[in-house]
């Protein structure tokens, strides 16, 4: 077995190291969400992090990890006599990105449940990590009916297996973490709130901090058991500080004033339900146990509030992480306790709740949805052939569906409809590979004509493997969003660009929400560049259109190409998943020989590919050339104007692609 790298060998990272220690003092305050940036130690923390856990006690033989002195009486292996067990470290498993909802959950063998009536099961990963920790790296990549299952099971504690009416049941109770970089997408809002913390971790940028890192992990590649050894005094002493507080944890008093102190933060913070309260006194009880204290103060109010409350004030992707410690403080001291009177001699080691300082919580303030560009609407036209300052975004709106016709086989999402995993029943199949919904009808009318032949005597039906039937199941995909937009200079005024980008913003944002990959095609002088490569991260697409410059001659053709280019990469890549095209652009081509016939021949090879395509008029003045309806009859697609974009206003545009597209 490898090595794994010492807990408190890891430089730096107080937050990301705090928080894992408070759930393995109490992992009722619901498991850490680590979000950065690549390679700032998140995996290498969380491994080390089960070298830390004091030793179970389990029941011989049992494949769900019962406790022997209070066995699960629901355990599939059940049912189980108290009484001295076995010892054996925590387990740390890991749940890969890739993973089927079997291999979370458990798999129930159909064939011996319909023809003996036995419940054959094999346990998933959930049952491996009872009493131990569940690891999902990159967690915003896993797909959201494995995120729900997974948070169910942490917040009841039991995993259920139901096929057909036969269900399994089993205890599931484990310390969950997840870590993610948000350039790769974020997780839903109410997946977010599911997670106790959440801390942002970052390289830092001291060059005497950065070198000790890179000395620690030189020396333990070149000798991880030797390196792991000269740290093993520093993991005993954490180690036994862990069993000390977990023994503290019930000891420890919340009073009324540190109450009223979480109360207070989270209704000031506009924090939605009753979660973040629960979280924060559930972390405040542990900062003080692990600070060696039987009484809640101030302070771990103040910590508690830093690690569960940034994600919760998320109200759309584009919002930035992170509190104003300020109002933090100045809400704490407006609710300071009042009838509270701390034991004078029960600060221990670590005072202060055993948090580091102030400034090494998490930052950014309290932020809009985006940032200010910084240019007033009067700045002067930069130099550079005729590029302008960015113009700065209207407000996004909500806008109705576009959605690609026919049926794909794409990841689940919310766009276009799809043949999915889960979804309404539409019929069934033969079973390609393992059996995973079953089609209980067409199964027994497979089997129903074959009885007599196979000696069937009893009640029971005679089910071989041929029968088996999997359900065919349709519901919604999510899509390539691309958009292409024009930022040349008939683009470019303030007021034009800045509905354009608030006409992009909007799409982006319905784009999150259906689950949808996001890529950005810019053009303008006399190229075309992808300003962002196909991505599930909508924030970066916002944060790269906001700084979009504008100018210059209309280069439609080779936007288009650069998009055709982007699409046949990305069909490679991951082939399932179907594309939309958004054109966003007057219709004008300037620059170069014959600039409309190129623009004509590049729009004819969406439509040769069939790709899906909707054109965002952007033309505005009391004389309308009709160019972008005709460039988007060469796409074989359907034009929009940006009023027709509001969600009361595009009515019929779907039917319009579907039509087109046909």
């Amino acid at each position: 077995m490898t090595t794994p790298f010492p807990f408190t060998a890891v430089v730096g990272q107080d937050d990301l190291r705090l928080a894992l220690l408070l759930n393995a003092v109490s992992p009722a305050v619901g498991g850490v969400l680590v979000r950065g940036e690549k390679g700032t130690a998140k995996s290498t923390a969380v491994r080390a992090l089960s070298a830390l856990l004091p030793e179970v006690a389990v029941v011989p033989g049992c494949r769900f990890s019962c406790d022997p002195a209070a066995p699960d009486p629901s355990c599939p292996d059940g049912p189980h006599e108290p009484g001295a067990g076995t010892r054996r470290p925590a387990r740390m498993v890991e749940l890969p990105v890739g993973a089927s909802e079997d291999r979370l959950v458990g798999a129930l063998d159909i064939e011996r449940a319909l023809a003996e009536g036995v419940k054959a099961f094999e346990p998933g990963l959930l049952a491996d990590a009872h009493r131990g920790i569940l690891y999902v790296d990159e967690v915003n990549l896993l797909h959201d009916h494995l995120v729900d299952l997974l948070l169910d099971a942490a917040a009841m504690g039991a995993s259920y297996v139901e096929r057909e009416g036969v269900s399994v049941r089993h205890a599931a109770r484990f310390l969950l973490v997840g870590t993610m970089n948000p350039e790769e997408g974020e997780l839903r809002p109410q997946l977010l709130d599911r997670f106790g913390l959440t801390v942002e971790v970052a390289a830092s940028r001291e060059p005497d901090q950065r070198v000790e890192v890179v000395r620690r992990r030189l020396a333990y590649d070149d000798d991880p058991a030797g390196f792991a050894a000269r740290w093993a005094d520093e993991e005993s002493s954490v180690r036994q500080r862990i069993v000390a507080a977990r023994q503290l944890l019930p000891s420890v008093r919340l009073g009324d004033g540190a109450l009223r102190q979480i109360a207070a933060t989270c209704a000031a913070f506009e924090v939605d339900g009753m979660r973040a309260d629960i979280v924060m006194a559930r972390t405040a009880t542990a900062l003080a146990a692990w600070a060696g204290r039987t009484e809640v103060l101030a302070e771990d109010v103040r910590q508690a509030a830093l690690l569960a409350l940034p994600h919760r004030r998320r109200r759309n992707p584009f919002d930035a992480p992170g509190l104003d410690e300020d109002k933090l403080d100045q809400t704490l001291e407006e609710f300071g306790e009042e009838d509270d009177d701390p034991d004078p001699d029960g600060g221990g080691p670590g005072g202060g709740g055993g948090q580091p300082s102030p400034d090494a919580g998490p930052q950014g303030g309290d932020t809009g949805a985006r940032p200010e560009s910084g240019e007033d609407e009067g700045a002067p036209q930069a130099s550079g052939g005729g590029e302008q300052s960015p113009a700065r975004a209207a407000e996004p709106f909500r806008t109705k569906v576009l959605s690609v016709p026919g049926i794909g086989e794409g990841a689940a999402g919310r766009r276009s409809r799809a043949r999915t995993e889960h979804g309404r029943t539409t019929g069934a199949r033969r079973p390609r590979g393992a059996l995973t919904k079953l089609h209980l009808a067409a199964t027994v009318q497979a089997a129903a004509p074959h009885q007599r032949a196979r000696g069937r005597s009893g009640p029971g039906l005679v089910v071989r493997r041929d029968d088996l039937r999997q359900a065919t199941r349709e519901g919604r995909e999510g899509n390539l969003v691309l958009f292409v937009v024009d930022a040349s200079g008939s683009m470019a005024a303030r007021a034009r660009m800045g509905a354009v980008k608030g006409a992009v913003l909007s799409l982006l944002l319905d784009a999150y929400q259906r689950r949808d990959k996001v890529g950005l095609v810019t053009f303008r002088g006399s190229a075309a560049d992808v300003a962002l490569p196909p991505t599930s991260s909508v924030d970066a697409a916002a944060a790269r259109l906001e700084s979009l410059p504008t100018g210059g001659r209309t280069p439609l053709a080779a936007g288009l190409l650069k998009a055709h280019d982007v699409l046949r990469v990305e069909r490679l890549r991951d082939p399932a998943r179907r594309p939309l095209v958004v054109l966003v652009t007057d219709g004008r081509a300037t620059g170069g020989p014959e600039p409309v016939t190129l623009a004509g021949r590049a729009a004819r090879l969406f439509a040769a590919d069939g790709v899906a395509c909707v054109v965002v008029d952007c033309e505005s003045g009391p004389v309308r050339l009709g160019l972008a309806g005709q460039l988007a009859g060469e796409l074989g697609g359907t034009a929009v104007t940006l009023d027709e974009l509001r969600a009361d206003s595009i009515a019929g545009l779907v039917k319009d692609v579907q039509r087109r597209a046909a």
